[in-house]
């Protein structure tokens, strides 16, 4: 997994107006709490967040006012809703060695057998424990000739050394919907659509 550095500051300005002045200076605001600690109330610099938080499950190294370095993965990140700048990030803080509870994302490869069924993702993230500095950023499961009817388990996803399942085993992941029944349930809603009008 990736590790960034990231410069942050602690702060001791709170609520939504020392917030906005953070945000106007191109930062963010932040927590970084756990292993008992008080949380430390950062500010941190904005764009190298973002850059840092595309990364799925990604460590970061925090240096705070130039004396402590720390270890922190994103636990919570709030957005503006309409224009999607980062407005507040809560950090987990880590040790290496240390097992955390993530969830990583499920890719998928190959394509349904024939026949326009549909894949359905009914968890698009997989919780995990793994060791903290090495989350894996997501799994990828082949679907290759995968029929109506057919799903995929939590437990038949390979997931990388040091990496084990936060669910049931029998938990269902991806599973295969019939086209025809796929066809009946909008059928459906559009006759109830269409009731309700009359």
């Amino acid at each position: 997994m990736s590790e960034v550095k990231i410069s942050a500051a602690t702060r001791t300005e709170f609520g939504k107006g020392a917030a906005r002045r953070i945000r106007r200076e191109d930062k963010v605001p932040g927590v970084l709490y756990g292993h008992g600690s008080d949380p430390v109330h950062l500010t941190l610099p904005g764009h190298d967040l973002l850059m840092a938080l595309r990364t799925p499950n990604v460590l970061i190294a925090l240096d705070i006012d130039g004396k402590t370095n720390e270890l922190a993965i994103p636990k919570s990140v709030q957005r503006d809703p309409l224009k999607g700048f980062l407005e507040h990030v809560d950090l987990q803080l880590v040790k290496r060695g240390e097992q955390v509870n993530v969830e990583i994302y499920v890719h998928t490869e190959g394509e349904l057998a024939p026949g326009g069924n549909l894949l359905e993702h009914v968890l698009n993230a997989l919780p995990v424990v793994a060791e903290a500095t090495h989350i894996p950023e997501s799994v990828t499961v082949s679907v290759e000739g995968l029929t109506a009817g057919d799903s995929i388990l939590a437990k038949d996803i390979p997931l990388p050394k040091g990496t084990t399942l936060d669910v049931e085993e029998d938990t269902v992941v991806l599973q295969v919907l019939a086209a025809q029944a796929e066809e009946a349930a909008e059928g459906e809603e559009a006759g109830g659509e269409e009731a309700a009008e009359a």
